[in-house]
């Protein structure tokens, strides 16, 4: 009798358990890290700076204390250009990202190099990844007033010019409240430290947050 009543209570008990383990495993996919690819130059590499007083270390760390489940992913590259993230785009999203920061352009003007020809790789790298359907929160540099009013004019346009063509989110200058600080930056001038990467994560944080969301919802 007894064995019975335990074969006829075994389907149930199997059926709960099921669903037990599946409401377990769902909350575990839900809780996946969102991968951010921080496709960038030596501002975002971290020149100059231990690992863990770098960009990505410091955005990762400001994120998961306001509990967002992230990784940040440093593909930044010291010295590098638009047309060096160009070339490198592929290799970069092998890691497959859910999102990007793209950080880049830095290099291109402090060698004078032609905004339009920055422009042409910053919109390659912006329609890659919309091709991937990868949101994009994309920084913006402002050019040295030293290169001149045209240079300017037309370097400083390119950012929101671009984030408007493909609808991505715009952080309209990555050192802004740290350029030209003493106080924040490295002997170089143009490399912030540890403190000054602390005011760029502080103020670009309500930026990627979105980039987190959008990222999220993209995913479903």
């Amino acid at each position: 009798m007894a064995r019975r009543l335990f074969n006829a209570a075994l389907p149930a008990v199997l059926v709960v358990a099921a669903g037990v383990l599946a409401m377990s495993t769902g909350g575990a996919l839900a809780r996946e890290p969102v991968r951010i690819l921080a496709l960038g130059d030596s501002l975002s590499a971290g020149y100059g700076l231990p690992q863990s007083a770098g960009f990505t270390e410091q955005l990762q760390k400001a994120l998961r204390d306001r509990g967002h489940a992230v990784t940040i992913i440093n593909a930044g590259v010291s010295g590098d250009t638009t047309a060096g993230g160009l070339a490198r785009l592929d290799w970069a999203l092998a890691d497959k990202p859910d999102a990007a920061i793209v950080e880049l352009g830095a290099n291109d003007m402090l060698r004078g190099l032609d905004p339009a020809a920055a422009r042409a790789n910053l919109d390659a790298i912006l329609k890659r990844m919309k091709d991937r359907g990868i949101p994009v929160l994309l920084t913006g540099m402002y050019a040295s007033p030293g290169l001149g009013r045209t240079y300017a004019e037309s370097f400083n346009a390119m950012y929101p010019a671009l984030a408007e063509k493909y609808a991505v989110l715009l952080y309209p200058f990555f050192l802004d409240g740290v350029a030209t600080d003493p106080a924040l930056n490295q002997g170089d001038g143009i490399h912030p430290n540890a403190a000054g990467v602390a005011v760029i994560v502080e103020r670009i944080l309500p930026h990627v947050i979105r980039l987190i969301e959008t990222a999220t919802s993209s995913k479903g």
